[in-house]
């Protein structure tokens, strides 16, 4: 495999960096605020932003994650994980000027696999437009959200053709000013338990469907939020389902497995700014009669830094590869991996960064304080790190196991004279 970027995803690097320059940067901390205090139903995006997005489609720096050409930039996965780190070092507003920001490349991705045409001119073609924003509402208050085989909300079909929805989440993404969710709801509570669920399409204008509050998450409550919200007898038409019933299980694996490539790109250019951050400060402060940087421990901060993000890079990127190459089943165990390494690394670094801060590190004067807040959730969104850890464990002692059924059958074929070679682990 070789990660050399072609001259095209070499060019979008640079573009991406030097719009960053020239548009992100300078305003990071006023479009910021500007997202917590304009963003509500019926505005998706600040006016600074909009200016910003403009900007950036009339570039061409638009749809870059999606690998339909028809839709996006044609991109593999690991092409767009390079430009998704270049993303990730304003985690906050870059996704947003770009049209890149989850939950809404998540869900476009779904509606292109699996929306009907109507789907997509009502639903999906706003979001290229970048008229909208969207939500994923998956995760209960109520059940185990690491365990999706427990939702409760109920779909009923009625006999006019409508789904009536019931129930209640919460961190819901995105909620507070987006047009529509995606909502997964039990749809055939007596089936097999990954056959239960289905994906449905619920404006947020729909009679029925309440948003309650924006959940305080380290005490942030602004923004489009990660959102409580009920549905109470939520009438939507039958033509609304996205995907066939019971899909929703295979649904989601397809808008996840993507998806968590570009929170983990992203979290491994917020590392690199971070480093380069603490590298400013070590050389620049001084104290205890030198600067930072001549302390051996601020030199283990940084080479413990370097070390741990060159590998999170690498190992993301071969877990795209994967995908691009073997497909999502097949890379299924890089991406549990990639998962836990990139949110671990992420927070490392950035605690190392502010510590070498000091009191400035801990001020909302940097970044570096408002980065951590923001991707401390990367370690329980999408799969805890206990549960990717539990998954990577059981398929290595299945692969194990099969390799150990091999070895016996080998030695059996052997000594009737028939040789035959142990079976691959899969």
């Amino acid at each position: 495999m070789d990660f050399k970027p072609s001259p095209e995803v070499e060019s979008l690097r640079e573009r991406i960096e030097a719009f960053m320059e020239e548009h992100v940067y300078p305003v990071e901390g006023e479009a910021i605020q500007a997202i917590d205090d304009e963003v509500r139903p019926g505005t998706p995006y600040p006016e600074i932003l909009v200016g910003i997005r403009a900007t950036a489609k009339e570039q061409g720096l638009w749809n870059l994650f999606l690998p339909d050409t028809e839709y996006g930039a044609g991109l593999s996965n690991w092409e767009y994980g390079i430009l998704c780190e270049q993303m990730g070092r304003s985690p906050v507003v870059a996704p947003m000027a770009f049209n890149c920001s989850a939950p809404d490349t998540g869900n476009m991705e779904i509606l292109v696999d699996h929306g009907t045409d109507e789907q997509k001119e009502r639903f999906l073609q706003p979001l290229l437009d970048g008229e909208i924003r969207s939500c994923f509402s998956m995760t209960e208050p109520e059940v185990s959200g690491s365990d999706p085989t427990t939702l409760r909300t109920r779909a009923e079909l009625t006999d006019d053709g409508e789904w009536v929805i019931n129930g209640h989440k919460w961190f819901t993404s995105g909620a507070n000013g987006a047009d529509f969710a995606i909502a997964m709801v039990v749809t055939d509570p007596d089936a097999a338990p990954y056959t239960r669920a289905s994906m449905i399409l619920v404006p947020l204008d729909t009679p029925g469907f309440e948003l309650i509050r924006n959940v305080s998450v380290m005490g942030h409550d602004q923004g489009p939020g990660h959102c409580e919200v009920r549905y109470e007898d939520c009438h939507v038409p039958e033509s609304n389902l996205l995907g066939e019933r019971g899909a929703g299980f295979v649904i989601a694996q397809d808008r996840l497995g993507p998806g968590r490539i570009h929170h983990c790109m992203r979290a491994i250019g917020t590392a690199e700014r971070a480093i380069e951050m603490m590298c400013e400060r070590a050389n620049s402060r001084d104290s205890f009669g030198g600067p930072l940087a001549d302390k051996q421990f601020v030199q283990d901060f940084i080479a413990k830094s370097r070390m741990e993000v060159d590998q999170a890079r690498l190992l993301t990127l071969y877990a795209a590869w994967q995908m691009d190459t073997e497909g999502k089943r097949r890379a299924r165990q890089a991406i549990s991996m990639i998962k836990v390494v990139a949110a671990n690394v992420v927070m490392d670094v950035l605690d190392r960064a502010i510590q070498v801060h000091g009191s400035l590190g801990m001020s909302d004067d940097t970044p570096l304080a408002g980065m951590w807040r923001f991707m401390r959730m990367l370690r329980v969104a999408d799969g805890p790190d206990e549960v990717h850890k539990m998954v990577i464990a059981r398929r290595e002692l299945n692969r194990a196991a099969k390799r150990l059924e091999g070895d016996g059958q080998a030695a059996t074929a052997a000594g009737d004279g028939a040789a035959e070679p142990a079976k691959a682990a899969s």
